[in-house]
C-alpha cells in the first residue's frame, strides 16, 4: 500500500464551483461527489448532476471557515489533485452531501472512503443509489460501508 503524505500548507482554499476548490495554484476535486455544473460547463453528451450550481458553490463556501486539511490521493483525467478535504474536521464531501447540494458518485470515490466517512451524516444520498448498510443491498457492499457483513469480490464488483 503507498505512502501517502498529507502536508500541512498554508494556503486560503476557494471554492471553484460545488466539488472543486483551489489551494493558491493547486486545484482540487473533492473527493467521491459530483456537484450541479456553473452554467455553460456541462459539456454535451455528459448528464451532469442536477440542482443549483450557485447554492452548491455558496454551502462550499460557508464550510471554508478555518484551516484546512489536506488529504491528497491521487490525480483526475484534467491533471486536478484528488483529495478528502477536511475543515475545521467536517470532510467537505460529507457536507455538500449532507446538505443535498451535490450526489455520490461511487466511481469517483477511491476505495470507497466517502462512503464509509459520510454514510451516518448523509444517508439519503446513499439511499437514493439503494445503498442500505446492514440490509443486505448488493449496493451497501459496492460502497463500501462498513457496516455490511459480506465483502464483495473484484471480480464480482466488475460485473456488476
Amino acid at each position: 500500500m503507498p505512502l501517502i503524505l498529507s502536508l500541512a500548507i498554508a494556503c486560503a482554499i476557494t471554492p471553484i464551483d460545488g466539488d472543486n476548490v483551489r489551494c493558491g495554484r493547486e486545484n482540487i476535486r473533492v473527493l467521491g461527489i459530483d456537484a450541479p455544473e456553473m452554467p455553460g460547463h456541462c459539456r454535451r453528451g455528459r448528464v451532469c448532476a442536477p440542482g443549483d450550481p450557485y447554492r452548491s458553490r455558496e454551502r462550499l463556501r460557508e464550510a471554508i471557515t478555518g484551516p484546512a486539511s489536506i488529504e491528497r490521493v491521487g490525480r483526475d483525467r484534467y491533471g486536478r489533485t484528488l483529495a478528502v478535504v477536511t475543515v475545521n474536521g467536517v470532510n467537505l464531501s460529507c457536507h455538500q452531501l449532507a446538505g443535498d447540494a451535490a450526489m455520490y458518485r461511487p466511481d469517483w470515490d477511491n476505495g470507497g472512503r466517502i462512503a464509509r466517512d459520510c454514510y451516518s451524516s448523509a444517508p439519503r444520498a446513499f439511499d437514493q443509489l439503494g445503498a442500505r448498510p446492514g440490509r443486505g443491498s448488493p449496493a451497501s457492499h459496492q460502497l463500501g460501508d462498513p457496516r455490511s457483513t459480506r465483502p464483495r469480490s473484484r471480480a464480482s464488483q466488475l460485473s456488476s
